[in-house]
């Protein structure tokens, strides 16, 4: 998988000289869990930040993401995948054991809190990585420096209780595999603005940090 993600990473830069008469076009997805939670939730958010990356940075991705399980053969077609929601998760033996296998093998995991997800998704993260703790990704980390700046670390979206943003990770063998964007809600800010009705300032930061997220994953293989 580290090869396979190599290789994307190299045609990622290939796709963006072509421009678009590029022909094929590299997919996210969103992840698909059980447990009752809300895994389908902020169905404009992803679409909006494909537009904003092509526009910003020139990356060519189809329009619209793809729907992935977690116990899937099929997650290592994608490089980044996306998980967001408000409640329950439970990730099964086969789902654990198949997400370790798609992280350590060169695999990105962004999880998105939609208020309500962390206290869950903390205890279904040992099932995958029993060894590993979830830590603050320091502020002069790559993924805050890609084409825009964010000198503090994760920009704060929506109030939810009050919190300061955080930009969580899970870090195997070295690498970052899952970045966790706690207290922000980077994903409602990515959703068209009459769903929520954020200021325009609030919605470009959002698709700022997301673009970010999007380059460091792309071009931080390993």
């Amino acid at each position: 998988m580290a090869i396979v993600k190599g290789m994307l990473a190299a045609l990622f830069v290939v796709l963006s000289l072509c421009g678009a008469e590029a022909q094929y076009k590299l997919k996210l997805a969103k992840l698909k869990y059980n447990g009752g939670g809300d895994w389908y939730a902020n169905k404009t958010a992803l679409p909006n930040l494909i537009e904003f990356c092509g526009k910003e940075l020139g990356i060519i991705l189809a329009p619209e993401e793809d729907i992935v399980e977690a116990s899937s053969r099929d997650i290592f077609l994608y490089p980044y995948v996306y998980m967001t929601g408000h409640g329950n998760v439970v990730f099964s033996e086969a789902d654990a054991a198949n997400l370790r296998k798609y992280l350590t093998g060169g695999g990105f995991l962004h999880i998105d809190d939609n208020y309500g997800l962390d206290k869950f998704i903390r205890l279904e993260l040992k099932k995958v990585f029993p060894e590993l703790e979830l830590v603050e990704i320091p502020y002069d980390h790559p993924i805050y420096h890609q084409k825009f700046d964010f000198p503090n670390g994760l920009p704060k979206i929506h109030e939810h209780d009050g919190k300061p943003a955080q930009g969580l990770g899970l870090f195997y063998e070295g690498r970052l595999v899952v970045f966790y964007s706690y207290e922000s809600d980077l994903g409602n800010g990515w959703e068209d603005r009459r769903i929520h009705n954020d200021p325009e300032e609030k919605r470009l930061e959002a698709l700022k940090m997301g673009a970010n997220i999007i380059s460091y994953c792309f071009t931080h293989p390993n």
